[in-house]
């Protein structure tokens, strides 16, 4: 498969806003700070792109470091965050997360999945957005955009995501391992979409499998 012509075309429609960007996904973009990526994914879980900014936001105005989060309480944040899916459930997470990395990190995000997972909530797509985005390390996330499209291109055959995750390590470049995700999310939010895949529009239709279809 012509990965590095699928790549070329799915950059090229993300710089020149052929696509649309979400705000939350620009800002986790650019962020470059593993803590901020970390609990912005956490929000991120199971919520959409909209609602999650608007929340990551105004968590960021209570504090944005781990000892400042620590110390806020848990009504507090709850109420900062709503209307995320899991809220509470997620501010105390949040909070004990930021208490542990003070306590036990010196505030510091560990730079290993290994270590990213043994916290509690945190699995290996966060994680390996961490390490990616936080921390600027060679690592491929998987969500359910980078999943069915990879799938659907016919570059892996995988059941789940980390299925997806580790056939990706076995064949993707890693020059491309950083990028692939915010790529991949954003053409399957504007073009490769769960059940209405628009093929007449897309810039790698010719690669796909599935298109042809």
């Amino acid at each position: 498969m012509e990965i590095d012509n699928i790549i070329k075309n799915l950059k090229n429609d993300y710089l020149n806003k052929k696509v649309v960007h979400s705000e939350f996904v620009d800002f986790m973009e650019n962020i470059n700070n593993p803590y901020i990526v970390l609990i912005c994914c956490i929000l991120s879980l199971r919520t959409n792109d909209k609602i999650t900014w608007g929340a990551s936001k105004r968590m960021l105005e209570l504090g944005s470091t781990p000892l400042e989060l620590s110390k806020i309480d848990h009504e507090t944040l709850k109420c900062a965050i709503y209307p995320v899916g899991f809220y509470q459930n997620k501010a105390k997470q949040i909070i004990d997360l930021s208490k542990e990395l003070v306590e036990k990190f010196d505030s510091k995000v560990p730079c290993s999945i290994d270590e990213l997972v043994k916290f509690k909530g945190v699995g290996r797509k966060t994680a390996n957005l961490v390490l990616a985005k936080g921390h600027n390390i060679p690592a491929i996330c998987v969500d359910v955009h980078v999943h069915r499209i990879c799938n659907r291109l016919g570059y892996v055959s995988t059941k789940n995501p980390e299925q997806t995750e580790f056939s990706l390590r076995e064949k993707l470049p890693k020059k491309y391992w950083i990028d692939f995700n915010t790529l991949l999310v954003t053409h399957g939010q504007n073009i490769c979409k769960p059940t209405k895949p628009n093929c007449s529009i897309c810039s790698i239709a010719k690669f796909c499998k599935s298109a042809n279809l």
